[in-house]
Order: structure tokens, then C-alpha cells, then sequence
């Protein structure tokens, strides 16, 4: 069953002041929106490095596969005289600075590498990266989102004792939670489409993703010409999650219920398939990263005997790259790459059929 709802109206401690609940329930899209973007919000105010390890965070491995993604892209385009890389949630830019560390120096020298994220700019970036609130827009080159879609607020609805999918609306205040009116407009159509729950039992849960599917929308086609990528973790339609996946972060650990206060990270696995446009490519971290060249394999014990130095840093890169690919973790993340074919190009940047 889903998390018990709350339906009693009463006074409630907020912010260090005493308000009327009943003026407090919202829906989570919109607590979720001010928790994390609104002003003091989360996402204002605290790096994600400092709650959470995503996959560039475990091994410089991960921007090394991005790096040779880029190349692939800009073989692709012809080599053109710009090369963009925009990274989507760009925290601190760690990604950036990662690729910008490897990328052969002929490319580098025509590379624009772009940080979208709400946050300030952090100190020390390399000044080569343009950091920006808003999607760059008419470039050609690579777009990736990473562990970005998550964070775009959801809608939650619940059913009743009726199989009626509900909205649940919260209170910011602890959590609490109550139902609120049945779902209709855009978000039964969405329901229906992707995650249909109208007669099942009581309690089962879905997260209505349809602004993350616009979101997603806007960010490919701020593209000219290239590839959009968003790596999450994600299902697909045939194994929905019943009661949702609704949770907070903070610090590294997991808070039950979660709170939309603003001190700490809101998040909801993404539904990839309703998200992906024509031509999408779906498959796994570990498939998408073996790909690029990332696998788990032990160096060969002989290497111990003549470069010992040498087995020790490949044994290391090894224990990464099992991290980023393994199935129950990282490498269960899905990976919705997105080509957008040149004007006048058909998807895969062939000419299109006469």
C-alpha cells in the first residue's frame, strides 16, 4: 500500500511561525517546484555533490565516455567550425571539467562548452564554460542531461477506495499528506497513455511526468543539429513502479517521508519512454557506457608482475567501471539519447528519402 494520506485540517509549525493547514495543501509539482527552485530554495542554495554521488562523482571514467561520445557527435556533424557540449543540472560542473580535461586538443580548441544550472556559478570554473539559467539555443553539437530529469517536479495522484486516481496534495510544512480532487484534463490523458491506475486498488500510486516530458521536449529541440542525451533512473511502460517512487535526500541519506520544505533534494524516478521523441534510443548505463568503452574487466594478473604500478591504477579503473555498469546500480540507469539530424537531414544525418 502507498504511504498513509491525512485528511484533518489543524495548525501547524513552519518556518518558525504557526500557520492555518488548511491554507497549506498544495499538489507536489508545486511544493516540489518552490522546495527546490523557489527562492531559498534547495537547488538555490546547495551543490547536489554535497548530498548525493551521481555518476560523474564515482570515476573520471564516466566524462572520458562522454568525451568520446562528443567525438562521435562531431564526426558525425562534419566537424563543424564550433563544437557545442551543453550539460543540463550542471551542479558545479564537474562533468564539463572532466571533458574539458581529456578531449583531444584539436577538438578542445573548437569546443563551446555550456552549464545550465540554476545555481551561481562556482568559483574556479574554467572560464571556457559559459554558465547560464537558460538553454542555449541554435547550437550544434551535444546536449546531456545527467540525473537532471528527476528533479523536474512531478504530479502525484493516488486511488481511492473507488480505484478513482486522485491528486495528493502535501504539506510543506512536515509532509503530510491528503487527497484532493480527481484527476482530469492533461493529466488523466497522460495517465491513461503512460501510466494507467483508474480501477486498481486503493493506494496505488503514480507520478504524472508529462512536464518533464516538455521539459525534455525543450531541451532537444534547443538544439540545431547533434545529440540530446538524459541518463536517469527511469522505468517503462509494463513496470511502473505501484506506489511510486517519490523520496528526498539530504547528506547521502534517504528521508522518509519526504518533506518539500526546501532542505533537501525531491526527487521521482522518470518515466524515459514517455519522455523519448521520434528516432530515440533507449538502453541501459551499462549497455550505453560498454558502447563507449567502459567495462568492469580485471586487468590480467601477468600485468601484477611486470608493471606493478601499473595493475594497481588498472585494477582501480576496473573497480570503477564495474560501479558505473553494474546492473543493480548505475548501471541500471536508463540512457534516452535523442539525435537531432541537421536541417534538411534525415535522424542518423542521412539525407532524407526522395
Amino acid at each position: 500500500m502507498g504511504r498513509s494520506t491525512v485528511r484533518s485540517p489543524g495548525l501547524c509549525a513552519y518556518g518558525g511561525r504557526v500557520i492555518d493547514s488548511t491554507a497549506a495543501w498544495t499538489g507536489w509539482r508545486e511544493a516540489t517546484e518552490r522546495a527546490l527552485y523557489g527562492p531559498g530554495g534547495f537547488f538555490r542554495q546547495e551543490r547536489p555533490a554535497a548530498h548525493f554521488r551521481t555518476s560523474v562523482h564515482v570515476s573520471p571514467l564516466f566524462a572520458g565516455a562522454v568525451a568520446r561520445l562528443l567525438e562521435r557527435v562531431d564526426a558525425d556533424l562534419g566537424h563543424p567550425g564550433e563544437l557545442a557540449l551543453v550539460d543540463v543540472g550542471a551542479g558545479a560542473g564537474e562533468l564539463l571539467t572532466g571533458v574539458l580535461d581529456v578531449v583531444p586538443a584539436t577538438l578542445g580548441a573548437r569546443l563551446r562548452p555550456y552549464a545550465v544550472e540554476k545555481a551561481p556559478r562556482p568559483d574556479g570554473l574554467d572560464a571556457r564554460v559559459t554558465w547560464s539559467e537558460e538553454l542555449p539555443r541554435g547550437l550544434r553539437g551535444l546536449l546531456f542531461a545527467n540525473e537532471w530529469l528527476d528533479n523536474v517536479p512531478v504530479g502525484v495522484v493516488e486511488t481511492d477506495a473507488h480505484g478513482v486516481p486522485r491528486r495528493v496534495l502535501v504539506r510543506a510544512s512536515d509532509g503530510a499528506e491528503r487527497l484532493g480532487e480527481p484527476a482530469a484534463g492533461e493529466d488523466a490523458d497522460w495517465l491513461r497513455r503512460w501510466w494507467p491506475v483508474e480501477g486498481a486498488e486503493a493506494g496505488t500510486r503514480a507520478e504524472i511526468g508529462r512536464w518533464r516530458d516538455s521539459a525534455w521536449a525543450s531541451a532537444v529541440a534547443s538544439l540545431e543539429a547533434g545529440l540530446a542525451v538524459a541518463v536517469d533512473y527511469g522505468h517503462l511502460a509494463g513496470a511502473r513502479p505501484p506506489y511510486g517512487t517519490l523520496t528526498a535526500f539530504r547528506a547521502g541519506r534517504e528521508l522518509s517521508p519526504p518533506v518539500p520544505d526546501g532542505s533537501c533534494d525531491i526527487t521521482a524516478h522518470v518515466a524515459m519512454d514517455a519522455c523519448a521523441g521520434p528516432g530515440a534510443v533507449l538502453r541501459t548505463q551499462r549497455e550505453a557506457l560498454g558502447a563507449l568503452g567502459v567495462t568492469g574487466g580485471r586487468p590480467p594478473l601477468s600485468l601484477a608482475s611486470s608493471d606493478p604500478a601499473g595493475y594497481v591504477r588498472a585494477l582501480a579503473r576496473a573497480g570503477q567501471a564495474a560501479e558505473l555498469t553494474d546492473p543493480s546500480g548505475l548501471g541500471g540507469f536508463l540512457w534516452l539519447e535523442q539525435p537531432v539530424p541537421a536541417p534538411g537531414k534525415a535522424p542518423g544525418g542521412t539525407p532524407p528519402a526522395t
